[in-house]
């Protein structure tokens, strides 16, 4: 009778455990099914690039992106190769320096124009590369070109020097309005100051750099991950989209970051958004 009480009461205990648990996030196929992070890294290891397309201030997603990296890496060990949005092109030998011990994380730092939330979201990233010894990838257009194309379109690119123009890909870029991400980014002009018809041009040149210095340290047996604000890979668009002219037979994946207060079902707006997606609560704190 004793054993009987017992095992009532911590059945009763667990069971209240399991009804009040609140996850702070769930995984999902682009179809909308949940999937196990075990089964997501199996499927991802088969890839030639993945995308991880974050929301810049979600913690979960910033430390999924380490986890990640980190079982990629005993996967595929030296064929794993880094790359982020969030380093820019002309940066690429102030980084490289650094992960080969030639400059001093102080110079590095001090030089290498950070995001402001690179301390706790991007430097673990850097600091494994370097600690691995892999190659990391700054993929990103200079801003100041984005800006250039912001204020006289993609044909202002041709009129920057030769030197300029080893941050870029071989122009003119390929570049169609019509695609959704840009279609809905052209959809914004006149609503804001600083959106006019050369907003979506702004994003397309970043989308075709990251997607040439990408694919220039791409090879068979290679995996790629590339770290960049979702809008540049949702719908396997943006980046995804240029890679795709060039490149149609690579087995790409995505990982989109969103967030719901319900985490027991995907949105029906969110179905499709990548190969996987991970859904965040809407309450988690904040990076920034």
């Amino acid at each position: 009778m004793k054993k009987s009480i017992i095992a009532i009461i911590l059945l009763s205990v667990f069971g209240l455990a399991f009804e009040t648990d609140k996850p702070a996030y769930m995984l999902y196929t682009g179809e909308g099914e949940q999937v196990s992070y075990e089964n997501m890294i199996k499927e991802l290891e088969k890839a030639d690039l993945v995308f991880f397309g974050e929301q810049h201030d979600d913690a979960i997603g910033h430390w999924l992106e380490f986890e990640i990296t980190k079982d990629l890496y005993k996967a595929k060990g030296q064929d794993l190769i880094l790359a982020a949005e969030m380093f820019e092109n002309d940066n690429q030998v102030i980084l490289s320096e650094y992960l080969e011990g030639k400059i001093s994380k102080k110079s590095f730092e001090a030089e290498a124009r950070l995001w402001p939330n690179y301390q706790g979201d991007y430097k673990p990233l850097v600091e494994f590369a370097k600690e691995k010894g892999l190659f990391f990838i700054a993929s990103n257009v200079p801003r100041r070109y984005a800006a250039v194309v912001h204020t006289g379109g993609l044909v202002a690119l041709d009129s920057l020097s030769d030197e300029a123009k080893r941050f870029l890909p071989p122009l003119p870029i390929a570049y169609d309005p019509e695609v959704k991400c840009y279609a809905d980014m052209m959809k914004m002009t006149g609503m804001m100051a600083h959106v006019n018809e050369n907003f979506p041009k702004a994003q397309a040149i970043k989308d075709a750099t990251m997607a040439h210095f990408t694919m220039k340290q791409w090879k068979e047996g290679k995996l790629i991950i590339h770290y960049n604000g979702s809008y540049h890979s949702n719908n396997f668009e943006g980046i995804i989209w240029h890679i795709r002219q060039q490149y149609p037979e690579l087995n790409i994946m995505t990982i989109a970051n969103e967030k719901q207060a319900d985490l027991s079902k995907l949105n029906e707006e969110y179905l499709g958004l990548g190969s996987y997606v991970l859904l965040v609560h809407e309450s988690m704190t904040k990076t920034r």
